[in-house]
C-alpha cells in the first residue's frame, strides 16, 4: 500500500515501525537510521505510524467573522441557489466577500455541492458503442485572404480518427470525392455515415417520398451503395445530433483561422495536414483511456483483423510521408 508522507519526513512507516518495536538505547537507534535523537524518542513514544495532521485544529476563515460565516450558512440551507447566485445576494451585506472565500466556507461546513433532487436530471444513457467504421461527417466555412473556402470533416466515432479536406464549392461532387478519399485513407471497412440533412448528402424532406427520388436516389446514397456503406441521416434542426464532428470543427477552427491569419489557401492546407496528424498520431484521448487515435486503430487491427482491409501499421507518419 502506498504511504503518504510529510514533504520534510525523514522515516517511513517501516522504520517507524521498528524504532517502536525495538529496545535499543535511542544513541544506537539514531546512528542505525541516521536520525537525530529527538525524531527517534519522537516516535518511540506514538501509537501509530502516519504523520499527524498539520494546520489548524478548528478551521476558520480568514476573511469572514464567525457571525458573517455563519450567515452564509444559513442562508445556503434555506435556498439553495448555487453558488454564484448566493455571492451576489450575499455581497450586499457582506461587501469584502469573495467568490473563493465563500466557496471554502460552504466546503468547511459540507455544503460545498448542492443535493440532487429527483427528477431535477433526465436519466443518463450509456453511449451506444460501436465497431469502428461509423463516421460521422459534417461542413464548416472558414477563410483566408484568397476568399472562402468549405472544409469537409469526418471523424469515427469509435477510434476518434479525424479526416478533413477542403475544397471551393460545397456542392455534391465535393462530397462524393471527399467520400472517395475518405474510404481510400482509411485501413477498415466503413460501414456507416451519419451526416445533417444538406443537399450535399440527401434530397429535400419534402422531395423525399416522390417517386423520382426513391427510384434514382441521392448521388451521395448511390455513391455509399457502391461502397457497402449505411447513410444516415441527423433528426431536421438537431445539429446535437451529429455533436462529436461539430466538436471537431470547432477544434479545427480554433487551431487554424482563429489562431492565424493566412495569406493563401496552401498555408491553410499545409497547418491543417500537419495538425490533424498531430491529432491523429499524438493526441492522447481520455475517452479512449489514453490510447492516440492511431493507438486505437491498431489496437483494434489486434482484436479484429478481419474489419481491416490493410495493415494499419504502415500509415504511421515518417520522414517519406
Amino acid at each position: 500500500m502506498g504511504q503518504v508522507l510529510h514533504g520534510s519526513a525523514t522515516t517511513t512507516h517501516a522504520v517507524r515501525a521498528a524504532i517502536q518495536r525495538s529496545k535499543a538505547p535511542l544513541k544506537e537507534l539514531a546512528a542505525r537510521y541516521g536520525l537525530n535523537r529527538k525524531t527517534v524518542a519522537k516516535w518511540r513514544k506514538q501509537s501509530f505510524l502516519h504523520d499527524a495532521p498539520m494546520g489548524p485544529k478548528a478551521p476558520r476563515s480568514t476573511v469572514l467573522t464567525a457571525e458573517e460565516e455563519a450567515v452564509a450558512v444559513a442562508f445556503r440551507k434555506h435556498t439553495l441557489l448555487p453558488l454564484d447566485d448566493c455571492l451576489y445576494a450575499l455581497q450586499a451585506t457582506i461587501p469584502h466577500l469573495t467568490r473563493s472565500a465563500l466557496h471554502r466556507c460552504f466546503q468547511r461546513h459540507g455544503i460545498s455541492r448542492l443535493p440532487e433532487i429527483e427528477g431535477d436530471k433526465a436519466e443518463k444513457k450509456a453511449f451506444r458503442r460501436y465497431p469502428l467504421g461509423y463516421f460521422h461527417i459534417d461542413i464548416a466555412e472558414v477563410r483566408t485572404e484568397e476568399g472562402k473556402l468549405y472544409l469537409f470533416v469526418a471523424v469515427d466515432r469509435t477510434s476518434k480518427y479525424a479526416f478533413a479536406r477542403l475544397v471551393q464549392k460545397a456542392n455534391g461532387a465535393a462530397a462524393r470525392a471527399f467520400l472517395d478519399e475518405l474510404v481510400a485513407a482509411v485501413p477498415y471497412q466503413i460501414h456507416t455515415v451519419l451526416t445533417d440533412n444538406g443537399i450535399q448528402f440527401a434530397d429535400l424532406p419534402k422531395n423525399r417520398d416522390g417517386p423520382t427520388a426513391r427510384m434514382r436516389g441521392h448521388p451521395f446514397d448511390r455513391l455509399c451503395w457502391e461502397h457497402g456503406i449505411e447513410h444516415r441521416l441527423t433528426k431536421p434542426n438537431h445539429p446535437w445530433t451529429n455533436g462529436q464532428v461539430e466538436r471537431m470543427n470547432r477544434t479545427l477552427k480554433e487551431a487554424t483561422v482563429r489562431r492565424y491569419h493566412y495569406e493563401t489557401n496552401r498555408q491553410l492546407e499545409e497547418h491543417l495536414a500537419a495538425f490533424l496528424d498531430a491529432y491523429n498520431f499524438a493526441k492522447r484521448l481520455k475517452t479512449l483511456r489514453g490510447l492516440t487515435p492511431y493507438e486505437a486503430i491498431c489496437k483494434a487491427w489486434a482484436e479484429e483483423p478481419n474489419r481491416f482491409k490493410l495493415d494499419p501499421v504502415h500509415l504511421t507518419s515518417g520522414l517519406n510521408t
